[in-house]
């Protein structure tokens, strides 16, 4: 049920500049934004009185420096729990227990190509292990398997590494984390064992995207891709490579900010800003057919 809570905007920007500059992987531009959202506040840029334009108002100023996607204030409808990344984690369990665990759909299509279809995003593995290796497990005979993350706004980087492990047939270094608090690195591998059965590192694999395709799902299309084990169809995606986390700086208001940032072991780079570029471009709605006809020809030859 939602409730009304009056707004007021100084502790909602005075939180958000201390979480900023506290905890932002970028402590310049922490500076910088912390700086601007206090002027425009000062100015009265955030005399608002609905907690939804506040938000609007001033992720458009969070993300004026640097264009980073994950730094936001969003607003939720009903008032969410205190407690740091709770607001974020109760909204994934809803979508998660609404998509099968985040994978919706394995189908088989003619010549066979499986799909399997990750949504709409890569949730934490005690909750989505089970079904994704169930997913995975079951498209395994596939002759070639296309992974559409069209609709995958992201999530945990311990369910990328899960995934990729059913893709590959050796322990891999995918990636490594940059985290700002104690300025230290994390590398992420697949895993040696999976529960199920692999498709394995051989087979003919089509990753689809979109504009939508974010975060956690850019990883896993990006980390594939630069190993060459993934040919990546569709779209270019949105362009976020910086893990985040929110705190409830407000009844319905949560800050995420980015705290670390993603270094490829391949491209010593990542996808922020650019998106993942697909190897074979075309629109969203069309990559499945694209992929598809992609998988025959190479199955043919």
């Amino acid at each position: 049920m939602t409730t009304l809570t009056k707004l007021e905007p100084v502790p909602v920007i005075d939180e958000t500049a201390r979480l900023l500059t506290e905890h932002y992987v970028f402590p310049e531009v922490a500076e910088q934004l912390a700086g601007l959202l206090r002027r425009r506040l000062a100015e009265g840029a955030y005399d608002v009185e609905a907690a939804e334009e506040l938000a609007g108002l001033v992720t458009a100023d969070l993300q004026s420096v640097n264009g980073d996607r994950h730094l936001r204030l969003k607003h939720h409808v009903d008032p969410v729990p205190t407690k740091e990344g709770a607001a974020t984690l109760e909204s994934m369990r809803r979508d998660c227990d609404a998509s099968l665990g985040g994978a919706p759909r394995v189908q088989l299509l003619n010549g066979g190509v499986a799909v399997v279809e990750l949504a709409p995003m890569l949730f934490p593995l005690e909750w989505a292990a089970e079904p994704l290796g169930a997913a995975l497990t079951l498209a395994s005979r596939a002759q070639a398997l296309i992974v559409d993350l069209r609709a995958n706004r992201g999530g945990d980087p311990d369910a990328v590494a899960f995934v990729c492990s059913y893709l590959l047939d050796e322990r891999t270094h995918l990636n490594t984390m940059y985290w700002r608090r104690g300025e230290r690195s994390e590398q992420s591998w697949s895993l040696p064992h999976v529960p199920g059965a692999r498709f394995g590192g051989s087979k003919p694999l089509y990753v689809l995207s979109s504009t939508s395709t974010f975060s956690a799902a850019e990883e896993l299309a990006y980390d594939l891709q630069q190993l060459g084990r993934a040919v990546v169809v569709g779209e270019p995606s949105r362009g976020g490579a910086h893990p985040c986390q929110g705190w409830t700086v407000h009844p319905h208001l949560e800050a995420t900010v980015p705290v670390g940032r993603a270094v490829n072991p391949v491209s010593s780079t990542n996808w922020e800003g650019t998106g993942v570029q697909p190897d074979v471009p075309c629109a969203a709605t069309d990559a499945l057919d694209r992929a598809h006809a992609l998988a025959l020809a190479h199955l043919a030859g």
